[in-house]
């Protein structure tokens, strides 16, 4: 029997949620996830009572059923199935994950195959929804943020090499931006323009470029280039998006200079596509990536590029704060949205780079700050037009996932634990490694 708050939760579309975990040692262990939950919660000097001013309030106690059984994918599910819900939703999260909150999780909860929701390239309706451009998923570099450059050595991290003899040292240009001040959501589709300038700067995108955008990110990359004369290949392994950045290009008037096409893998190998080109944009997509599809994403990289050309590569990066509650945090994003979500420290991309291509990192912008800005904007305007998400085929329990996503990965760079970085890519040897 369904518990009648669950009413509105379509059963075939989110059997996690519908279905409340039942039995007698659920029951046992839902009462001792209760009690974690209000120690919790008494160390992050939260109130969940709902007779005083509660910062947040618990409608339901099958929520501890769901922690007891899925720990923090259990508490997302228990957001979107409105067992608990809060105005502070970003602070609530910032607050757990800070003081180590890590309910102990049993066996997994019932979910749809990881991913039903995009899997890396988002549609392009609900992109349009919590944008400031209309296109653009990402980040924006508003413009108040100072930026300071330092040139640092770095280690090579070459295979076959000791651990102290045989390494090469080069220096990489490492660029910060200071946070930004007086924006407003009103700022980020300017913001997030600039992001896109700043890609294609460091690709050095000019006419006459032959660049490829992969994976397509809306649009903005494609049309920013295609204006400057650059000839444009964007690829992507989902033909609804194809069909969407079409649109958007025609609308444009760039379509002639840009070409769609539409790849059967996520990761695109030597049979799936060839081409030599002066230029690459790619954005946030290794930290979605299974981990065994990210030596042929960086090998397709390598193998793309022309000599002498550059790539701009922006991913969010875990910090060395990142923390195992923070890690756990994120299951219910890998359940639902990103399978393969496990953000890599800068230092395991440089590994990445130095041990399986040709490829060299030359140079990093750390975007943390704007990032966070970003995502409490985006936020802030998805919850603006719950309406027009709903009329858009999104139904009440995807609306409150994706204001908790935007609300966890906001607590995370609130914490310092995840920044965004652009990196510039070049061979190292400039006769090139094919």
């Amino acid at each position: 029997m369904r518990h009648p708050h669950l009413a509105a939760i379509d059963a075939a579309a989110w059997p996690g949620l519908a279905d409340v975990p039942t039995g007698r040692l659920i029951s046992m262990r839902a009462r001792m996830a209760e009690a974690a939950f209000a120690r919790a919660c008494a160390q992050a000097g939260l109130d969940p009572d709902p007779a005083g001013k509660a910062d947040l309030v618990v409608e339901y106690d099958t929520l501890f059923h769901r922690v007891a059984v899925s720990g923090w994918l259990g508490l997302a599910e228990g957001y979107m199935a409105g067992e608990w819900h809060s105005e502070r939703l970003t602070d609530i999260l910032e607050a757990f994950i800070r003081v180590g909150y890590r309910p102990r999780p049993g066996r997994p909860g019932k979910v749809l195959p990881a991913g039903r929701y995009g899997g890396g390239e988002l549609p392009t309706e609900l992109v349009r929804l919590s944008s400031g451009d209309g296109l653009s998923a990402f980040a924006g570099v508003f413009a108040s943020g100072v930026p300071t450059t330092v040139r640092t050595a770095v280690s090579s991290h070459v295979p076959g090499h000791s651990r102290d003899r045989g390494r090469a040292t080069y220096f990489v240009d490492k660029t910060t931006f200071s946070a930004p001040v007086d924006v407003d959501r009103g700022d980020l589709g300017d913001a997030q323009e600039r992001t896109v300038m700043r890609l294609l700067d460091a690709a050095r995108v000019t006419g006459g470029t032959h660049l490829l955008e992969y994976p397509g990110s809306g649009g903005a990359v494609a049309i920013a280039a295609a204006h400057r004369r650059a000839t444009v290949d964007t690829l992507t392994a989902d033909p609804e998006h194809a069909r969407a950045v079409g649109e958007q290009l025609m609308l444009a008037g760039v379509d002639a200079s840009v070409h769609t096409a539409i790849i059967e893998r996520p990761v695109p190998g030597p049979r799936d596509w060839r081409g030599s080109y002066d230029a690459i944009v790619s954005v946030e997509r290794l930290e979605v990536l299974d981990e065994h599809d990210r030596v042929p994403y960086i090998r397709a990289l390598d193998r793309l590029l022309t000599i002498g050309g550059f790539i701009a590569m922006q991913s969010a990066v875990a910090t060395e704060t990142m923390t195992p509650t923070a890690r756990a945090a994120l299951d219910p994003l890998r359940a639902y949205v990103w399978p393969g979500l496990d953000y890599p420290t800068i230092t395991d991309i440089h590994k990445l780079v130095d041990r399986e291509s040709g490829l060299r990192i030359t140079g990093e912008t750390h975007l943390g700050s704007h990032q966070q800005r970003s995502l409490a904007m985006q936020r802030s305007l998805f919850d603006g037009q719950m309406r027009e998400a709903a009329a858009a085929g999104f139904d009440i329990a995807f609306r409150r996932l994706w204001a908790y996503q935007f609300a966890l990965r906001e607590a995370l760079y609130r914490l310092g634990m995840l920044d965004t970085v652009q990196f510039t890519l070049t061979h190292r040897d400039r006769r090139g490694r094919r």
